[in-house]
């Protein structure tokens, strides 16, 4: 997952406290053009998520799999052009600026609504930072053994390695390699197709539908995959011409999920039930399939840290604000920093641990989908217009939004348990193996 690469957006602040938002509604001018805009919504978007497609095509059959990256994406693309009127409507009425998802939770239900979205944010956010060590861990892991069972043999050895790149504090230098992870992924899926037309198996080896318990698994990583909400109200700011972004976004959908779909088909045919849950690891050792490993995985470690940029930013600015922290700084200065690095340190031990307590990447990928990214998706857009057209809606509308509100939270609890038995099943299954 590479989307969400910064959402939390702030003012520059000038010379004598004044507040300059970075964007501005009235008199507001984006400098993006349509074809601009169209590539920064694929790069906000596409992600490693997308290695787990194949996967999930073999667990759900692949008719299921493409019936719900379709309807995964129609109903995204809906609710982030609720998210787009929600903000129109509010800066109409009161005035004001919105430039986050935090912001238009804040103006639509006060400081719980802030407080609740900017959380999802955050949790997303370091989802996906466990998923870059989970695909990590498992690729090198097969690299070096030939197994992907040693991942988190692999995911503790780069903790030093992530350690030291969180403590750099100036990300300029580290952002371009969140644009070559994404080059790295399409490159990936080039490959994989490539290798598909040699590896084909025949129609007659894949299933078209395996059982409606197979559902919220992959609505869950469709969901994960299609995940670019935080990014949604910049995005359409950034443009030159905003009132044009519904149909960029349109088309970015589109071209998404044919290629999502075909992709996974392309997966699934290819390596039948021997696909595993990083499509990556069906590729043979030669040098082009063990380039594009050896380039995703360094390119994931280096976006590591831009990733948790915000997780950090948002955490030691509560940290700066206590008043323990304020005396032991003004007693000792030299005592800031270390503490900060202190904390920077044990965010990226506490992530390397839940990375290596995941069973595997398309698991944990579906886990993410069915819960954070659900809410965010889905429960909380239809929440937002519900509150920010109150009394302007006609029935139609509010039993559209009520019905994606119930969905999406029916979704997010029986995908959760879901998902949630089957790591159980999945770890079950490993110690039973091991012993």
């Amino acid at each position: 997952m590479l989307g969400n690469k910064s959402f939390f957006l702030r003012g520059k602040t000038m010379a004598e406290g004044e507040v300059l938002p970075l964007l501005h509604k009235h008199g507001r001018q984006g400098t993006n053009s349509r074809p601009q805009a169209f590539g920064n919504i694929i790069v906000s978007i596409i992600g490693t998520g997308v290695l787990g497609l194949p996967y999930a095509f073999r667990v759900s059959g692949w008719a299921a799999s493409a019936g719900a990256i379709f309807c995964a994406a129609v109903l995204t693309y809906y609710c982030m052009m609720l998210l787009v009127r929600c903000r129109e409507k509010l800066e109409e009425l009161d005035q004001v600026n919105i430039l986050t998802y935090g912001d238009l939770g804040g103006h639509t239900y006060g400081k719980i609504g802030r407080f609740a979205a900017e959380t999802m944010l955050l949790i997303s956010q370091c989802g996906g930072c466990v998923s870059y060590l989970v695909f990590v861990g498992q690729t090198l892991s097969s690299l070096f053994t030939g197994s992907s069972n040693r991942s988190s043999f692999f995911i503790f050895i780069l903790v030093p390695v992530e350690i030291a790149l969180a403590w750099v504090r100036t990300l300029s230098s580290l952002a371009p390699f969140s644009i070559f992870a994404d080059f790295c992924s399409i490159l990936a899926m080039a490959i994989v197709i490539k290798d598909d037309y040699s590896s084909f198996q025949g129609l007659d080896k894949v299933q078209t539908f395996t059982g409606w318990q197979a559902l919220p698994f992959i609505f869950g990583v469709a969901v994960f995959c299609f995940e670019g909400f935080g990014m949604t109200l910049s995005l359409e700011a950034s443009m030159r011409k905003p009132q044009k972004f519904g149909k960029v976004l349109s088309l970015a959908f589109f071209l998404l999920t044919s290629l999502y779909v075909g992709f996974g088909f392309a997966g699934y045919v290819a390596y039948g039930n021997e696909t595993q849950d990083i499509v990556t690891l069906n590729l043979p050792n030669d040098w082009s399939a063990v380039a594009v490993k050896v380039g995703l995985c360094t390119s994931l470690l280096l976006t590591f840290p831009v990733m948790m940029h915000p997780v950090h930013e948002m955490f030691e600015m509560k940290l700066m604000e206590s008043c323990w922290f304020q005396k032991i700084s003004f007693a000792f200065p030299w005592m800031e920093m270390v503490l900060l690095k202190i904390h920077r340190a044990g965010s990226v031990v506490i992530l390397a641990i839940l990375a290596s307590s995941m069973p595997g990447f398309g698991v944990f990928v579906s886990l993410v989908g069915s819960t954070v990214c659900a809410l965010l998706a889905f429960v909380f857009p239809a929440l937002f217009h519900l509150r920010a057209f109150r009394g302007c809606l006609h029935f139609a509308q509010k039993a559209i939004d009520l019905s994606i509100l119930v969905c999406g939270i029916v979704f997010a609890i029986y995908g959760t348990y879901s998902t949630c038995v089957d790591i159980y099943i999945n770890q079950s299954v490993t110690q039973r193996g091991s012993v």
